[in-house]
């Protein structure tokens, strides 16, 4: 096994930033969302908020977000074949900043 596996539509070859896997498994619901893809993860200085999603910008396969908690913040690449309707539904969930 080459260490990369999917679960749900989410990949996860790299470590996913604590309490972020279930909102990126709620988000693999979606019927136009092919795959998540969690990349890099940097430090951030703690600031207390709560996991969160936040819409950075569509890509030519998709949507970029960030994925945030109190101390890390961590790439996410979602691949959709109808990304404007993706962004729609995740500008009104609650977990997710536009």
């Amino acid at each position: 096994m080459s260490g990369k596996y999917k679960i749900n539509k989410v990949k996860q070859e790299h470590t996913i930033i604590e309490d972020i896997l279930p909102l990126l498994e709620d988000m693999a619901r979606h019927p136009s969302i092919k795959s998540i893809i969690p990349g890099r993860i940097n430090r951030r200085s703690g600031s207390g908020v709560e996991p969160h999603l936040q819409i950075k910008y569509e890509t030519s396969s998709g949507i970029k977000l960030q994925a945030k908690n109190s101390s890390s913040i961590q790439e996410v690449f979602v691949v959709a074949d109808k990304s404007q309707r993706v962004l729609n539904w995740l500008k009104k969930s609650s977990k997710v900043r536009c």
